[in-house]
């Protein structure tokens, strides 16, 4: 079964400053998730993935910390039944790439552009603009990337290029 990997910044954590991951200041665990993040990759781990969704993020020790953090407050991993040991965190962007190629990931979320273009393993790539807030939304991706606006939008677009339908009903 193909993996599915996901960034968490500007993703699943709404983005509060002009960080990948950023939180609110000193109250960092009220900072929100994106909307509908959680039900969709409950969604998407259920019926397309099983056990092969993996977080992806570029993270010092500080914000790994805080992410970490974050994840286990808003019971992610129980209320979407992904792993916690399917959190990894790199140093440097780049280092996303050979995540990937080791966990054979054919699938890949993320928010940045330049992130997903160097993913050269990764067969199907989505943007995903919905988390930026206030910032500017990245140029128009190539052919070789999907842009998606909502979580319900990217679940609706894994099944299409997964080549499936939707059952009626169940995907919201």
């Amino acid at each position: 079964m193909a993996g599915l990997g996901v960034d968490v910044g500007g993703v699943i954590i709404a983005r509060a400053g002009d960080e990948d991951t950023s939180f609110f200041g000193k109250r960092p665990m009220l900072t929100p998730p994106v909307e509908g993040a959680f039900d969709c990759l409950a969604l998407l781990a259920k019926m397309r993935f099983g056990g092969s969704v993996h977080l992806v993020s570029k993270a010092g020790p500080r914000t790994a910390a805080l992410t970490r953090s974050w994840l286990h407050h808003h019971d992610f991993f129980e209320r979407t039944r992904i792993a916690p040991e399917n959190l990894h965190f790199v140093q440097e962007r780049g280092a996303k790439a050979e995540v990937c190629a080791r966990l054979g990931l054919a699938h890949f979320i993320d928010d940045r552009l330049d992130v997903l273009r160097s993913l050269k393993t990764v067969e199907h790539k989505y943007l995903f603009v919905s988390g930026i807030g206030g910032h500017a939304v990245p140029s128009e991706p190539d052919g070789q990337v999907t842009r998606v606006h909502a979580w319900a939008d990217m679940v609706e677009v894994v099944a299409r290029i997964m080549d499936q339908s939707p059952a009626t009903g169940s995907w919201r």
